[in-house]
């Protein structure tokens, strides 16, 4: 179920870690099981359309699939802290290592942070045009949704910092807490390497523990999708299938406009043509597809790499670096899907509140990006639909096809990276050291 991942040497920068006590743990999500629950547990509810919710049999389903939704809940804030405060010094220790580390590290944020506002953008547009079937609010337990208030400018600035850290955990104020773990980690690595050291082994320690939390949590996870889809689908009959089809199609849209960012950093950035880009970039994305793994792929963006004729040394220290710490997609996938429920709920999103998503997102994606998918669909988007005020209780269900989204989410992001490593190519001058052993 969990194992600690063995390749490459496990050592941090400056009396950082070494042995295994730098790798975080990696959990399989029973994919194709989920998927089967979800499909089982909507067929079985159309069979038992129109019977009472107060029936034993739907309260029962009811009561095991919000049981293992608050088991997956319970982790959030605490892993997010961990990989928050290890992911953030990771990136402090690889702007260290030179004029292209840099470069590139300026180039992922510029993508990121262009991720996350164009689907605040772009989202709510789309489901303007195309709004969610009538099925789709079966998806969100309306009776959970209380009227969110919106906030003026003046209260969110004022929220971004918490007077008392251990109450807006207390009251999951998401925003604040995201901020407070951001600032804790560049502190952190400004303490002596011993201290550092003991800090970082702490909280890598606590990720993984809740980690290995989750991976137990999850190995339940058909069961408690076919419990969940079964309370959906009683209430939405077959339109639960177009309903779910209408989610994977609007949020993979919002990777398809990375994709499109993606490949224009590479032609553009890059200096190369249009046709060129392309045809380099087919058999990484081809690999893509097949692993839906970015770490996977590297063989082939290097292959890649060496088709547009980029630096070796550029190649083989941006591309590693890339994988560990750079996902295109998070901001504006995650963040697409907390606009999706809003969208169910009926919940007004304001300027005010997407800027609050989409911080949230940016830093997010950074402690998240070394986490499986289906994983970090979870621990990712959780921690973006609590700071905007958006209930959680949909992405328990949701989490069963992730699995198709996540096909557009590594191929963009493989794309991305791609286009970074021949954007951080353009000076040829630049000093490159060797590549900090990241986790």
């Amino acid at each position: 179920m969990t194992e600690i991942e063995r390749d490459g040497k496990a050592t941090e920068t400056g009396g950082g870690l070494n042995d295994n006590a730098g790798k975080l743990v990696q959990i399989r999500l029973p994919l194709w099981w989920t998927f089967g629950g979800l499909v089982a547990g909507l067929l079985a509810g159309w069979l038992l359309v129109g019977m009472a919710e107060e029936s034993p049999l739907l309260m029962g389903a009811k009561l095991i699939g919000e049981l293992w939704l608050r088991a997956l809940q319970m982790t959030i804030i605490p892993l997010v802290a961990a990989l928050l405060i290890v992911g953030i010094a990771k990136l402090i220790e690889a702007a260290r290592a030179g004029a292209i580390a840099r470069r590139m590290l300026a180039l992922v944020f510029g993508m990121l942070l262009f991720s996350g506002i164009a689907s605040a953008i772009l989202m709510p547009l789309l489901l303007d045009m195309f709004p969610p079937p009538d099925a789709a609010s079966a998806i969100l337990d309306t009776d959970a949704v209380e009227p969110q208030a919106v906030p003026g400018l003046v209260e969110f600035l004022r929220s971004l910092i918490a007077p008392n850290i251990i109450g807006a955990a207390a009251d999951t104020a998401m925003l604040p807490l995201t901020i407070f773990f951001a600032i804790f980690a560049v502190a952190l690595t400004r303490l002596p390497g011993s201290q550092k050291t003991v800090l970082l082994r702490f909280f890598h320690a606590l990720a993984n523990t809740m980690l290995i939390i989750i991976g137990w949590v999850l190995w339940l996870a058909p069961l408690g999708v076919f419990a969940l889809a079964i309370g959906v689908s009683v209430k939405a009959g077959g339109g639960a299938f177009v309903a779910l089809a209408h989610y994977i199609l609007t949020v993979s849209a919002m990777g398809l406009v990375v994709l499109v960012a993606a490949y224009l950093l590479g032609i553009l950035g890059g200096r190369t043509s249009p046709v060129r880009f392309v045809r380099a970039m087919l058999p990484a994305q081809a690999v893509a597809i097949s692993t839906q793994s970015s770490l996977a792929s590297l063989p082939a963006m290097l292959s890649s790499a060496r088709t547009l004729k980029l630096h070796e040394e550029t190649a083989d220290f941006v591309l590693p670096l890339s994988v560990a710490i750079f996902r295109a997609t998070s901001p504006a996938m995650n963040l697409a899907v907390a606009i999706y429920i809003a969208t169910l709920a009926g919940i007004e999103l304001g300027p005010v509140v997407l800027m609050a998503g989409v911080a949230v997102a940016f830093i997010i994606s950074i402690g998240s990006v070394s986490l499986p998918g289906s994983i970090s669909f979870v621990i990712s988007i959780g921690p973006i639909a609590i700071a905007m005020g958006i209930p959680v209780e949909p992405l328990a269900l949701l989490v069963a096809v992730e699995m198709i989204p996540d096909i557009m989410r590594t191929f963009a992001n493989v794309t991305a990276d791609v286009a970074v490593t021949a954007s951080s190519d353009r000076k040829r001058s630049a000093t490159v050291h060797p590549a900090p052993q990241l986790n």
